[in-house]
């Protein structure tokens, strides 16, 4: 749960990094790289969770 707090964090600093430099910018590469992040820290926790619900499953 810890690793899952640690890539939460840092999701959200890159991502909220990535629009104030879009604001700043108007550069759409800052929110492209926003959205990738986002999307792969989604694909990340759904990992983790899936490896936790079979482990779940194992013990039983």
């Amino acid at each position: 749960m810890l690793l899952l707090r640690v890539v939460g964090i840092l999701t959200a600093i890159v991502i909220g990094s990535g629009i104030v430099a879009w604001l700043f910018t108007r550069d759409r590469r800052y929110l492209v790289l926003s959205a990738r992040v986002a999307k792969g820290a989604l694909f990340f926790v759904l990992a983790v969770l899936v490896l936790m619900a079979a482990e779940r499953l194992i013990i039983l």
